[in-house]
């Protein structure tokens, strides 16, 4: 099918902008400003919940902002499952605002306390700065998770884009050094290979929004050198071991440069035993879950995205 309306419209005012859109501009703060105004656009209304606490998570490299959404949910005798998650914004932009309505509807809809990270941001901190902050917030919320009203033993992790990768690449790690131990990894339009354009351009790389251009630029202000491309913490996909991993649910959309690799990892992850679901969302560009207030689609994929933490946390 052709691009969905809502996103061509999306799309069309972007070619029509005056002045550069956050995925044509090389600029990182104006990339900032651009992707922060954009959610006053794109953010749906958003439900009520129990607390909204922003936390500072001490670091090794620096202090770790976080935020906490907790629902008015009834908890399991254990505590609320929690899931941490990691925001999109190619390493480059976005923060706990940018994020902040997906987040909301996450906790309301799953019933799960959530830990949103505000990691560093490239060129100022390249990898793998970003990624330790991540892994720092993430043994944060599990040391914590009691006193949070969260359950230890429901932990899961997730993000979108930058964030999904940065998710897949934690789950990797934390198995590797023992813990924490995760249930579940969400991993929406996950970016899983810095290697991908390196031979021929992806698919749908020009015209919908993200670019096989742009992607470069994320690429070269987070990574130090191009050899962390093939580094599995940088790129998940190109892990030799991808046995023992948490299962995974794997969102892509059809018109994202970032579709071949989602479906990729999916496939690769099952063939390591594991247990993966892609699900495809026709008609749709990266980014769309984000859109909520624009795209329809948007609230179909939340509540698969949902509907996939409860099946985890119930069971």
């Amino acid at each position: 099918m052709p691009v969905h309306p809502q996103c061509q419209a999306i799309l069309d005012a972007a070619a029509n902008a005056d002045g550069p859109t956050v995925f044509d501009t090389r600029d990182p703060i104006e990339a900032r400003r651009l992707y922060g105004a954009s959610t006053e656009l794109f953010a749906p209304p958003t439900p009520e919940l129990s607390a909204v606490e922003n936390r500072i998570v001490p670091g090794e490299g620096a202090d770790v902002p976080v935020r906490l959404y907790t629902p008015d949910a009834e908890a399991g005798p254990n505590g609320l499952p929690v899931l941490v998650f990691l925001h999109g914004g190619g390493w480059v932009f976005g923060d706990l605002d940018t994020h902040d309505a997906m987040c909301r509807i996450l906790a309301h809809d799953a019933g799960c306390l959530i830990v949103s990270v505000d990691y560093r941001l490239a060129p100022e901190h390249k990898f793998p700065a970003g990624l330790e902050d991540c892994l720092c917030a993430l043994d944060w919320a599990a040391d914590n998770a009691a006193s949070l009203g969260g359950d230890p033993a429901r932990i899961a992790i997730g993000g979108d884009s930058a964030g999904g990768n940065l998710a897949a690449a934690i789950c990797q790690i934390a198995r590797d050094k023992g813990g924490p131990a995760l249930v579940f990894q969400l991993l929406l339009y996950p970016a899983l290979d810095f290697t991908a354009d390196m031979t021929s351009p992806r698919t749908n790389a020009v015209g919908f929004g993200l670019s096989d251009m742009a992607i470069e630029w994320m690429r070269d202000c987070y990574l130090t050198s191009p050899f962390d491309a093939t580094d599995p913490r940088a790129s998940p996909a190109m892990s030799r071991d991808l046995q023992n991993l948490p299962p995974a649910l794997i969102q892509t959309a059809e018109f994202d440069p970032l579709h071949d690799e989602g479906k990729a990892y999916a496939e690769a992850l099952r063939a390591g035993g594991g247990t993966a679901i892609q699900i495809n969302y026709p008609g749709m560009i990266h980014g769309f879950m984000r859109m909520g207030a624009l795209v329809d689609d948007a609230a179909v994929g939340m509540g698969d995205a949902v509907k996939a933490l409860r099946g985890i946390f119930e069971n």
